[in-house]
């Protein structure tokens, strides 16, 4: 390590001239005309997962299951340590990529196809990367539909995470910047296999059971599909969505710039918008207590929509519906279980339940504007392998 001189600080400001045809104004994020299918985009920054971030991401969104709380339970399934929340690791890898693919967006149409590959832990680092998979331009006056794929890479650039989303975003306004590009001996390639990669890697639990730290009516044998699972608890969210926002390096304005938010059109203009994420994450921790607190990992998820923003001082509650049950690999003692978990806001689940019935389950996307639900904020179908007893 070298040194510098430290001197005496002469102020500098009042004796220079401010020239104003020197002035950058710094974008970030990417247009549909950026968009273009096959570009690829390396995220900035990354980020190292510590202790800390593990343990109060897992508090603060209710998570149950003691596998992200408890060392010794996390050591006895066959983990060296308290692995990060699969929504801490999915919430990190789409944040580290808003900069660079969807800090200029609209709306965030859907995510699809999810698949956790490994697991993370304290003391790894995650990196981004984002391909663009497909455009449709519906013309120059209007927003089009931009499908991308993001993966996640730890520190030995092994793949931990890959998803796709689709993302609704404009054309570029006249005059109008975007990120600028990394140069091409900068930038790190798409890692080889990473589109085709179709497995899970999750630790074997060794022989015997902690049975104590659970529920008794948690394990997989305790769920058949059409089972309806209504969860008690609600979640206010206050204010603490925009330091949350920051913390897993979401960059977007939309979700802690009020000025910004204000000024946009329709039902995203006002108070800043909870970004998606932490909503997932909230109605997965409400639901982890009933669904999933033996859960050995969450496999992945596909056809998830945010049908509703969320703002600060809305309560969020969740539903889940078992889609399937099947036998998981002989090892693992456990079973592949498909669950629908759905988020309604402002009202009890059961209440919910109550007034909606069977339509809570249906997708927006498929009903007749008469039809939908202004109080069901999300829906998604998760696979997660879930200990036999």
């Amino acid at each position: 390590m070298s040194h510098i001189d430290v001197l005496p600080h002469e102020e500098l400001a009042p004796a220079s001239p401010v020239d104003l045809t020197r002035v950058r104004r710094p974008a970030y994020g990417r247009t549909l005309d950026d968009l273009e299918p096959g570009r690829v985009f390396v995220h900035p920054r990354g980020l190292t997962f510590t202790p800390a971030l593990l343990r109060d991401f897992a508090m603060t969104f209710h998570q149950a299951n003691p596998l992200y709380l408890n060392v010794e339970v996390a050591k006895h399934l066959g983990h060296a340590a308290i692995p990060a929340s699969p929504q801490l690791v999915f919430n990190v890898v789409l944040s580290l990529g808003v900069q660079n693919d969807s800090e200029k967006a609209i709306a965030n149409l859907g995510y699809y196809d999810a698949l956790f590959v490994r697991p993370v832990y304290a003391g790894d680092t995650l990196t981004a990367m984002t391909k663009v998979l497909d455009r449709k331009d519906r013309g120059a006056d209007k927003p089009g539909i931009v499908t991308i794929r993001t993966i996640g890479l730890n520190q030995r650039n092994e793949l931990v995470l890959r998803y796709d989303r689709k993302v609704f975003v404009g054309h570029r306004k006249a005059g109008e910047q975007s990120a600028p590009d990394l140069p091409k001996d900068v930038a790190p390639a798409w890692p080889e296999g990473a589109d085709t990669v179709a497995r899970a890697e999750i630790p074997v639990p060794p022989a015997g059971r902690i049975r104590h730290l659970t529920g008794p009516t948690t394990y997989a044998e305790d769920f058949a599909p059409g089972d309806i699972v209504v969860h008690p608890n609600g979640r206010t969210i206050t204010d603490e969505h925009v330091a949350w926002t920051y913390r897993v390096g979401n960059t977007h304005p939309l979700h802690y710039d009020r000025l910004f938010s204000t000024s946009r059109e329709g039902k995203m203009s006002g108070e800043p918008i909870v970004y998606g994420g932490l909503v997932f994450a909230w109605l997965e921790g409400l639901a982890s207590r009933d669904a999933t607190e033996n859960a050995l990992a969450e496999i992945g998820f596909t056809e998830g929509y945010h049908t509703q923003p969320a703002f600060a001082g809305d309560t969020v509650a969740a539903l889940s519906r078992v889609l399937a049950v099947a036998p998981a690999p002989v090892p693992y003692g456990a079973s592949l279980v498909t669950l629908q978990l759905v988020g309604v806001k402002n009202v009890r689940a059961a209440a919910a339940l109550d007034r909606f019935g069977a339509a809570l389950f249906q997708k927006e996307n498929d009903k007749e504007r008469d039809q939908k639900i202004p109080e069901k904020i999300f829906e998604v179908e998760r696979r997660v392998l879930i200990r036999n007893r």
